[in-house]
């Protein structure tokens, strides 16, 4: 996975108002869950704030990032576990983050990246890519930044499903019954096989 340095500062205030002055200065209300717990267990939040600026290429990008925070001086290392954002101006409200480590599997939706010329598209008929991540589980030094797929044996009208898929030391979470990607027959794929047919008859 790829990673980023993000830099941040810890909040003293968490109420509306304060989050709401925040947000005028240009700055994102963060949560950020590690290994401490709260007295009923759950995992406790502790709040920072990171500029904009900052955050954008980790938002607005297809890659999924390993986030390195230094919140006054204190290093963590995390994911991003939920983006809010406002229902009419599309702006972002809040994050919340979860800390990881070297040896704590964590999941997360990578991308899918197709590789090869299938041999349905050689027939005449079209790939389609029909989920664009898939959920995989590992540590996350394990996880690469695609999943590659190879579509090279696949024929028209079939399909790639997630149990037919395979990647060293990673569990995939998606289910096995979903579809990755198949090629469709085209009106040009079927009439080279009605062309085909008459020939042969």
């Amino acid at each position: 996975m790829r990673e980023i340095s993000v830099n941040g500062q810890k909040r003293a205030a968490v109420g509306k108002k304060a989050t709401k002055a925040l947000r005028k200065e240009g700055l994102v209300p963060c949560n950020i869950y590690g290994e401490k717990r709260n007295e009923k267990g759950l995992p406790e939040a502790e709040a920072f704030y990171v500029p904009f600026t900052e955050l954008r290429k980790v938002i607005y990008t297809p890659h999924v990032y390993v986030v390195k925070l230094n919140i006054e001086g204190s290093e963590r290392v995390a994911i991003i576990k939920e983006l809010q954002f406002h229902p009419v101006t599309d702006a972002l409200l809040h994050i919340d983050f979860y800390e990881v480590n070297e040896t704590k599997p964590i999941t997360v939706g990578i991308p899918v990246k197709l590789n090869g010329l299938a041999e349905g598209v050689k027939a005449g008929g079209k790939l389609n890519l029909a989920i664009r991540k898939l959920d995989v589980t590992a540590p996350y030094k394990q996880i690469p930044e695609v999943l590659d797929v190879d579509v090279t044996a696949l024929q028209l009208g079939k399909s790639i499903k997630v149990a037919e898929l395979q990647f060293e030391g990673l569990e995939i979470a998606t289910p096995k019954e979903v579809i990755v990607c198949s090629v469709k027959a085209t009106r040009a794929s079927r009439s080279a096989a009605a062309a085909a047919e008459a020939a042969e008859a």
